[in-house]
């Protein structure tokens, strides 16, 4: 793995325009279950993780990749179907094995999300072999 890294205050930022599969409304199809037609949590997470993902892009080694490891953040503001969001990740430090951002989301309204997100670069291979294990 590389014992490389990005400069500090490196940015990776991932622009969404909210579409049906987005929504919080779309998250479940189990009948009882109701959430509002705006940007789902998880899926402002999900953007969150591909900005900061492409800051590490440049240190990857053939095989590796970027994953999630930890993420604490709060979804402050709803957003509604066909706004544009932007998230911005910004490369904060590294601690061992971990690479520590900054990330945020904002909409044409403003922030909507903010928070820490941690990733490790890894070999997909071995990311594999170890997910191919857990089922039975």
């Amino acid at each position: 793995m590389s014992e490389k890294e990005p400069e500090l205050n490196t940015i990776g930022t991932a622009t969404l325009v909210v579409g049906p599969q987005d929504l919080a409304s779309s998250i479940s199809s189990q009948t009882g279950d109701e959430f509002p037609p705006v940007l789902a949590t998880a899926r402002m997470i999900a953007l969150m993780e591909i900005a900061a993902a492409r800051v590490l892009q440049p240190l990857l080694g053939p095989g590796e990749l970027s994953v999630g490891v930890t993420i604490d953040v709060s979804h402050t503001a709803p957003t509604p179907l066909g706004a544009q969001v932007t998230a911005t990740a910004r490369y904060a430090r590294r601690e061992g094995k971990l690479f520590l951002f900054e990330v945020s989301v904002a909409d044409p309204g403003g922030e909507v999300g903010r928070g820490r997100h941690e990733r490790a670069i890894v070999s997909n291979e071995r990311l594999q072999s170890a997910a191919a294990k857990r089922v039975g």
